[in-house]
């Protein structure tokens, strides 16, 4: 079967790993089920599978993808939830310290088809179409448990989102302000500081400029280069969720001095469950919120889509389609 694997790694040029070919079709074992994969988004985690962040040598060659939506065994469309914990642990699978995510350990999404745990197939959630299911299991899902579970966030409540632009970063937008939040967003880009005010923040800065007031929680996905602008923004015993790295995860300096004295929390977030799926769903129902999709290409041409997230140059979810 056709699928867009890592063939091998670099940390400096990921994208040289990057292959498109054959692949041998999954064997699902006892409990799972097979998927023919319709439409998977990208996500950074792929990126880091091809510069060796996450995904060990030996597993070489992987076929990447984290989630994806498609059609089960019967012809059903279904959507594909990405965290595989293992069969004995009860209770939110991120924390399973033995679960993975498609494409460490079992071969990922991108593919014509692709096996995971009957447990982790979930039907097509009514009103949305396969590409637009397919961004909800990694980006949406994380945005909402860093939001709602990890944020602890309610109506009235402000935010700061760093990095408009990225996955995570619009559905932090979107779901903040459909959950009657205020939001502040940061770019280096003008245009996409423009499309943050669109999809619903009610002011949107150049990143590392001071916002206007203090704010009760940060969303960090970029680590190195907005720490410091991310602390500073807090109010006294706010707090920083982080998920991601994307500029790197080693500082120049933690802040431990604000951080201490002004009572401040760093909470870390790692996508999310099966039930919070289910709840980002119902709200979604709720509010008539979409994904946001950058744009959708043929998995037949995942290296341009590779290489506009490589580069930062995409708004929303890209996606790669059969």
């Amino acid at each position: 079967m056709f699928a867009v694997y890592a063939e091998s790694q670099s940390w400096d040029d990921p994208l040289s790993g990057l292959a498109l070919g054959e692949r041998p079709e999954p064997v699902a074992p006892e409990g799972w089920a097979t998927v023919a994969v319709k439409a998977a988004s990208l996500n950074h985690h792929d990126l880091w599978s091809l510069k060796g962040q996450g995904l060990k040598s030996d597993r070489l060659p992987m076929i990447l993808g984290c989630d994806a939506a498609g059609l089960d065994e019967d012809g059903n469309p279904v959507l594909v939830h990405s965290v595989i914990s293992t069969p004995e642990w009860v209770g939110d699978e991120t924390l399973d310290p033995k679960r993975t995510l498609l494409s460490e350990l079992h071969q990922g999404t991108f593919a014509e088809r692709v096996a995971v745990p009957r447990s982790n197939v979930i039907a097509l959630p009514q009103g949305f179409s396969l590409e637009e299911a397919a961004c909800l299991p990694t980006a949406w899902l994380t945005a909402y448990r860093m939001l709602f579970t990890q944020g602890q966030l309610k109506p009235g409540d402000s935010v700061l989102v760093q990095g408009a632009g990225g996955g995570v970063a619009t559905a932090c937008i979107v779901l903040a302000r459909a959950a009657g939040l205020t939001v502040y967003a940061t770019s280096r880009d003008e245009t996409k500081r423009a499309r943050a005010l669109e999809i619903g923040a009610h002011e949107a800065l150049p990143s590392g400029e001071r916002l206007p007031v203090k704010v009760d929680a940060v969303m960090e996905t970029i680590g190195r280069a907005t720490w410091e602008h991310s602390i500073r923004s807090l109010r006294p015993g706010g707090a920083v969720v982080i998920s991601g790295t994307t500029s790197g995860p080693k500082l120049d300096d933690t802040m431990l001095t604000h951080i201490f004295f002004l009572q401040l929390r760093i909470i870390g977030s790692t996508m999310g469950t099966r039930s919070e799926l289910a709840s980002l769903v119902a709200m979604m129902h709720a509010t008539g919120v979409r994904p946001l999709i950058d744009e959708s290409i043929d998995m037949h041409d995942a290296r341009r889509g590779f290489e506009k997230l490589a580069t930062g140059d995409v708004f929303g979810k890209v996606l790669l389609t059969l």
